[in-house]
């Protein structure tokens, strides 16, 4: 369920500045939805809220940590070791949760031997030898464009079934793996977009959507 990150990401964060509970009202105001939607999606976690108290802030996120998976061991290969893909080895955010990078790999041989963090460089060819010891859960593409469909053919042969990819390419894979696009250009555009409507409504042409959330606004499911 996509919300639940964001939720997750909330709860952490009021943890941090010493909250210990949460009512559904405030994660709704937060996360930019309302509290129906709210409780609705808690719910599918279990019966832990209490009425008039709330939820329990570190007891939801272990809740929501069971939920997602986090609290198991995910190997993740990282294919392209450019500006890109030394910022995920080197990010917090993305080596935790039970994210653990297990391999890195590219084509250069400028980089490949490279330690990178607590991983050596790997040359794509290798991605095989690998998988024969340890198959990754998720592979990230961090490689161009022109080469993204390879990767993630390569990825794929291993039996990669979770695939982010964050080379602007639309991607054919089988209907078995997931796939998922980070692109910061079209998050740019998206916000493009609602600037110029934010425009048209000064004007008196349209009326704009005054907020935009951190996860699909209740419409959307």
């Amino acid at each position: 369920m996509v919300r639940l990150p964001v939720y997750q990401r909330i709860l952490t964060e009021l943890l941090r500045s010493g909250a210990s509970t949460v009512s559904s009202e405030q994660l709704a105001t937060l996360a930019r939805m309302n509290a129906a939607k709210v409780r609705k999606d808690l719910s599918l976690l279990g019966s832990f809220g209490t009425r008039g108290t709330g939820y329990d802030a570190a007891f939801l996120v272990s809740q929501i940590d069971r939920a997602l998976g986090v609290d198991r061991d995910w190997p993740v290969v990282i294919v392209g070791i450019g500006n890109l893909g030394r910022a995920l080895v080197n990010s917090e955010g993305f080596s935790s949760r039970g994210f653990r990078v297990a391999g890195l790999f590219d084509v250069s041989p400028a980089v490949i031997g490279e330690q990178v963090g607590p991983v050596t460089v790997r040359h794509l060819d290798q991605l095989g030898e690998m998988a024969r010891t340890e198959r990754p859960a998720i592979g990230v593409i961090a490689a161009p464009a022109s080469a993204a469909q390879e990767v993630a053919e390569a990825l794929v042969g291993v039996g990669v079934r979770s695939i982010l990819n964050f080379a602007p390419r639309v991607l054919n894979v089988p209907a078995d793996v997931m796939l998922r696009y980070v692109d910061l250009s079209i998050e740019l555009q998206v916000m493009s977009f609602y600037q110029s409507r934010q425009a048209d409504e000064v004007e008196g042409d349209v009326p704009l959507m005054r907020s935009v959330g951190l996860s699909p606004s209740p419409e959307m499911g």
